[in-house]
């Protein structure tokens, strides 16, 4: 069997888990509630792809350029330098800017791909843009559009989605199904304190652990734990 090329989330503790990270040019969907850390995991990813040289894109419909910097500067990711050194891209659209993406089969996007030569590719988060249309099947069309997209763009992507509820882990079918992973990220409260934990929900062709590991954020961003949750 020919070996599976991968890439390094920059995740720390979880590439153990995925035998090495993500494989390469795969699409990985990043699940939580509000506060579960879904951000600091999608920059993190960027910013570990940038220490390879791999330039990253981040695209967002909720989040503020500036706000952004400044919250990621207290991990010591200066993403302003990495923007004029030309290493990472910002990308500020509305859920109906993408669908002119898709209609233009790549727009703004592909050009700033083309011109960083981009490898990694964020989307934070991709609930506003499914939540545009109200048939499955009109989002699972659109979904697998955008995922036509980024393969042919020939980056590994990771896509965030937002679940109201840590009891209810359901994520939205038409990106389920197409997405290689999907990994949970939990934030609840135990005996009146917040505990943080991460599950693998499925990885294609990798082998992974099918348990609920702790994770923590520090100053140097998200770090999964060995210790194992219960709930």
């Amino acid at each position: 069997m020919p070996k599976v090329a991968r890439i390094k989330t920059g995740i720390h503790g979880l590439d153990r888990l995925i035998q090495g990270g993500f494989k390469k040019k795969s699409i990985n969907l990043i699940a939580g509630e509000a506060g579960s850390g879904k951000t600091i995991f999608a920059i993190q990813f960027l910013i570990e792809g940038i220490k390879n040289g791999e330039p990253g894109i981040y695209i967002t419909f909720e989040e503020r350029k500036e706000k952004l910097y400044e919250d990621m500067l207290s991990f010591g990711w200066n993403l302003a330098k990495y923007e004029k050194e030309k290493k990472f891209a910002f990308i500020e659209y509305t859920p109906e800017q993408v669908k002119t993406v898709l209609a233009e089969g790549g727009g703004l996007v592909e050009n700033t791909v083309l011109k960083l030569k981009a490898k990694r590719l964020v989307i934070d988060s991709i609930t506003s843009f499914t939540l545009m249309y109200q048939e499955e099947l009109a989002k699972r069309e659109a979904s697998l559009s955008l995922f036509e997209l980024i393969n042919k763009w020939g980056c590994t992507a990771v896509l965030t989605s937002q679940v109201m509820s840590t009891k209810d882990a359901t994520i939205i079918a038409a990106l389920e199904f197409e997405a290689d992973s999907i990994i949970l990220l939990y934030h609840f409260r135990k005996k009146g304190t917040r505990i943080r934990a991460l599950e693998i929900l499925k990885m294609r062709g990798t082998k992974h652990p099918g348990k609920t590991f702790g994770i923590k954020i520090d100053e140097n961003g998200l770090k999964v734990t060995d210790e194992v949750v219960v709930f």
